[in-house]
């Protein structure tokens, strides 16, 4: 699979996961997927498991990409999902072999005030 192709996928990806495509949003990973939340201490292990949990998310959420990098293998994506109405800062790392997600990370961080201390050299983001 060249990068072009799974940059697509990875769109198509986080698109599907917009739209609450459950469908779409899964055909990217393998069969024998891991993914994984550092933050909170959970594995899930296996395409099916990874999307049952998701689909049982009862909050409503939005993705919003903000930027995809990578190649070869080794693919990050940089997003803002809100749920509920409040964003989160999201890092996912993905994995591919073969075309398909294999193990993916991913990292979540809330907004936070900016600190006084470096407001001279700050611009302030959208």
């Amino acid at each position: 699979m060249h990068d072009q192709d799974v940059r697509a996928a990875l769109l198509r990806h986080w698109n599907a996961s917009d739209a609450n495509d459950f469908g779409a949003e899964h055909e990217i990973y393998g069969e024998h997927a891991v993914l994984e939340y550092p933050q909170s201490g959970e594995r899930m292990r296996g395409a099916h498991d990874i999307q049952a949990s998701r689909m049982a998310q009862p909050s409503r959420k939005r993705f919003t990409v903000r930027r995809v990098l990578g190649g070869g293998g080794l693919w990050v994506s940089e997003l803002i999902v809100t749920y509920d109405e409040q964003p989160v800062y999201m890092v996912s790392v993905m994995e591919f072999e073969d075309g398909k997600v294999v193990r993916e990370t991913q990292y979540f961080g809330d907004p936070f005030d900016s600190g006084p201390s470096r407001a001279q050299w700050v611009e302030r983001m959208g």
